[in-house]
C-alpha cells in the first residue's frame, strides 16, 4: 500500500533511468512520446519492474473495447480528491506503456491504468489492483483480436479468485460472464447501445432474450444481475437510491455511462459520488477526442471511432443535418488491416448530412456509403474536404491512425 519505503532495487532503478533516457531520445528524434520504447527497454533490464512500481500504489485497472481512455481520465480526476495519481493518460495501454507511466509517478498514491483487453489478466497479476473496471466488449481489429467470447473467457479465467473489487457493466452479457468468476463484483447499469456481439449466450451458446433493458438466456438461465449503481438520464443512482447529477464537458450518452462507472470506482476508494462527479467536469478533451479546432475558417470537432460500436455511439452525438461530416478511415497495423467491419456500421444514420470521405481506405468506405444510399464526395485530403464545406461546424470522425493524422494536420 502507499507510504511504504522505496520498493525499487538498484537494478529496477537502473531500468527506470535507462527507460527514461531512451524515451527522451525518442521524443527528441520526433518519434512520439517515447513511452512504449522506454517501457520496453526498462522491462528488458528488469522483467519484474511493473510489479515493483505498482506495489506502493492502490491501483485501478480499466479495460473495454470502447471508452477506456476517457474512463481512465474521469477516474483519475475523481481520485485526485483523495491523493496524487499516476496514470497512462495518453493511452499507451500495453505493459511497456503502463510501466513507463508508473515510472514517472514516484509520489503517487493511486495508479489509474488503462489496459488493452488482451493484456488485462497479465497486468492484473503484476499490479495486484484494488479495483478493476470492465465497461464493454465488442468486435474490433478483426484480423488480429480474439473473437469477443474468447476475450471474455480470457478475462473470466484471469479474474477468477482475484482480490480486486470488479466494477462491471450489468448491461453487457459478455462483461457479466467475464466478471462473474470474481468473488467481489459491483454491478453498474451503464447501458449497451451496440448489441450485435451479444445475441448468443456466452455461457452455453443459447439465444439471448432481450425484453426491454433486461436480458437472459432462455436455455441455461444466465441473466442480467441486479445493478447497485445505474445511469438514469443525466443522473447516477448510487446504491442508497440517491441521484447525483452528471455535468460533463464531454458529449454523448456513452460518456455519461463512463461517468457512472467512474463514480462507482471512486466510491471503492472512498471518494463520494458528489465529489467524484464534480471533479469529472474538469475533463474537456481526451488525447484530442472531442476537441473543436479552427482550421481553414471552419470549426472542426474531432471524434474518434474505431469499431462498429464506437461509430454507433459517435453518430448519436453529432449535430443534426445539414452539418457536414468528414469521415476518415485507415487500415494500418494499429487500426487492424481488415476493413470488413465497415459493413457492420449503420451509415444510414448519416442521411441528410453532406459527407466527405478521406483516408487511406477512402474507396472501401465509399463503396459502403454507396450501398447505404448516402450522398458523399471522395476527397484527396482533409484540406480539400474542408474547402468543400461551408463555414461553421464540421463533424470529423476518424479511426485510430486516421485520427492521429488529422491531429497533426490541424496542429492539435
Amino acid at each position: 500500500m502507499a507510504g511504504n519505503s522505496d520498493p525499487l532495487t538498484p537494478r529496477a532503478k537502473l531500468a527506470v533511468t535507462a527507460g527514461k533516457a531512451v524515451a527522451a531520445a525518442s521524443r527528441a528524434a520526433g518519434r512520439g512520446s517515447g513511452s512504449v520504447i522506454g517501457g520496453r527497454v526498462a522491462l528488458k533490464l528488469d522483467p519484474d519492474l511493473l510489479a515493483r512500481l505498482a506495489q506502493n500504489l492502490d491501483c485501478v485497472l480499466v479495460s473495454a473495447t470502447n471508452g477506456k481512455t476517457t474512463t481512465t481520465r474521469l477516474i483519475a480526476e475523481a481520485l485526485r480528491a483523495a491523493g496524487p495519481v499516476v496514470s497512462n493518460a495518453l493511452g499507451a495501454n500495453m505493459p511497456a506503456g503502463i510501466t513507463s507511466a508508473l515510472a514517472g509517478g514516484s509520489d503517487a498514491k493511486f495508479g489509474v491504468i488503462e489496459v488493452d483487453e488482451k493484456y488485462l489478466a497479465g497486468v492484473a497479476r503484476d499490479t495486484d489492483p484494488k479495483c478493476i473496471a470492465l465497461l464493454n466488449l465488442s468486435r474490433d481489429q478483426l484480423d488480429r483480436a480474439a473473437e469477443t467470447r474468447m476475450l471474455a473467457e480470457n478475462w473470466r479465467e484471469g479474474l477468477a479468485g482475484s482480490k480486486a473489487v470488479v466494477v462491471a457493466n450489468a448491461d453487457d452479457p459478455l462483461v457479466v460472464w467475464a466478471a462473474s468468476s470474481s468473488p467481489n463484483v459491483i454491478w453498474v447499469a451503464a447501458g449497451q447501445m451496440w448489441k450485435d456481439d451479444a445475441w448468443s449466450c456466452p455461457s452455453c451458446g443459447g439465444v439471448m432474450q432481450r425484453p426491454g433493458d433486461d436480458w437472459f438466456c432462455g436455455e441455461c438461465g444466465f441473466r442480467r444481475p441486479t445493478p447497485s449503481w445505474a445511469l438514469s438520464g443525466d443522473h447516477v443512482l448510487d446504491p442508497h437510491g440517491s441521484a447525483w447529477p452528471i455535468h460533463l464537458q464531454l458529449p454523448g450518452r456513452a460518456n455519461k455511462a463512463n461517468a457512472a462507472s467512474s463514480a462507482a470506482v471512486a466510491a471503492v476508494f472512498g471518494v463520494p459520488p458528489q465529489v467524484a462527479l464534480e471533479r469529472m467536469y474538469q475533463v474537456q478533451a481526451v488525447a484530442g477526442r472531442y476537441d473543436v479546432v479552427q482550421f481553414e475558417g471552419r470549426d472542426l470537432r474531432l471524434l474518434l471511432a474505431k469499431n462498429p460500436a464506437g461509430w454507433l455511439e459517435t453518430f448519436s452525438l453529432i449535430d443534426p443535418p445539414p452539418t457536414p461530416v468528414i469521415l476518415s478511415v485507415n487500415a494500418r497495423s494499429a487500426d487492424g488491416t481488415d476493413t470488413s467491419w465497415l459493413w457492420d456500421v449503420d451509415y444510414t444514420r448519416l442521411t441528410g448530412h453532406p459527407i466527405c470521405v478521406v483516408g487511406d481506405r477512402k474507396l472501401d468506405l465509399a463503396v459502403r456509403l454507396e450501398v447505404a444510399n448516402q450522398h458523399f464526395q471522395v476527397c484527396e485530403n482533409l484540406d480539400q474536404a474542408v474547402q468543400l464545406c461551408p463555414p461553421g461546424r464540421i463533424e470529423v470522425i476518424a479511426n485510430y491512425t486516421a485520427f492521429q493524422d488529422l491531429r497533426r494536420r490541424v496542429g492539435n
